[in-house]
């Protein structure tokens, strides 16, 4: 978790609201709306690899085509109900490049989308 908190601390983040007036992090940024076209250009000028949070802004993501890897944590209890992790009506067809199981029943999924 402390090695996470450093990377995160030092990482620069966009925040997409239409609530916020402010942020209150550090090397954040407001942004109002999602604009596939910017962080499209973003992707393709850094030199590394960005995260998507949130299911609501990773359909966005998903949805315009941004998303080359899906790292997924399978977690065996049972809420029945919740915001999906995938959104509805997208067919993306993926590669799976590696799976861990934890003791707990925990499975860590990890796949690329096919070209």
């Amino acid at each position: 978790m402390l090695n996470f908190a450093r990377i995160w601390q030092a990482a620069d983040k966009i925040v997409y609201s239409k609530s916020l007036e402010t942020v209150s992090t550090p090397k954040t940024r407001l942004k109002r709306a999602f604009d596939p076209q910017f962080v499209r250009d973003l992707k393709a000028q850094l030199p590394h690899d960005l995260s998507v949070g949130g299911p609501a802004l990773a359909a966005h993501a998903i949805r315009a085509g941004l998303v080359d890897e899906y790292h997924l944590l399978v977690v065996p209890t049972m809420f029945g109900g919740g915001k999906r992790v995938l959104p509805s009506n997208v067919c993306v067809r993926l590669d799976l490049l590696d799976e861990r199981r934890f003791a707990n029943g925990m499975v860590y999924l990890r796949y690329h989308t096919q070209a």
